[in-house]
């Protein structure tokens, strides 16, 4: 198991400090990009009910009223920082390029994937409507 995370006071809010295990921050992070509980338990190989209690948990530790205000103050203290991580598509390949970083195994068959369809495409001739 993953140790959980210690962050200090926000600085904006100067509340205790929060301490959030790996599954909590995951699940805001999922919160976060939109996605439902039952999305979220399909990704995490769970149940929709088991998710519920993490975001509360995630909730009551940061004090906050509602999981999108989780999401805020997650961000705020440093454990979130905002930006969506896409992975295994060309869309992830690229961000990894960007941030500078070697691409994972996933993204590099999205990749591949991306390559060949378009390469299929060119191949294809177009064909006149008129």
């Amino acid at each position: 198991m993953t140790a959980p995370v210690q962050v200090g006071p926000s600085p904006v809010g100067g509340g205790p400090a929060v301490s959030l295990t790996a599954h909590e921050l995951r699940v805001l992070e999922l919160v976060a990009h939109g996605h439902s509980h039952e999305d979220i338990a399909r990704q995490l190989f769970t149940t929709p009910k088991g998710i519920t209690p993490t975001v509360n948990r995630a909730m009551r530790k940061l004090g906050a009223a509602n999981a999108p205000h989780a999401v805020l103050l997650a961000c705020r203290a440093g454990l979130l920082d905002g930006r969506p991580r896409r992975h295994g598509d060309h869309a992830g390949f690229a961000a990894h390029l960007y941030r500078g970083e070697k691409p994972c195994e996933r993204c590099w068959e999205g990749e591949r994937a991306y390559r060949r369809g378009r390469k299929t495409a060119r191949k294809v001739p177009k064909v006149d409507a008129a």
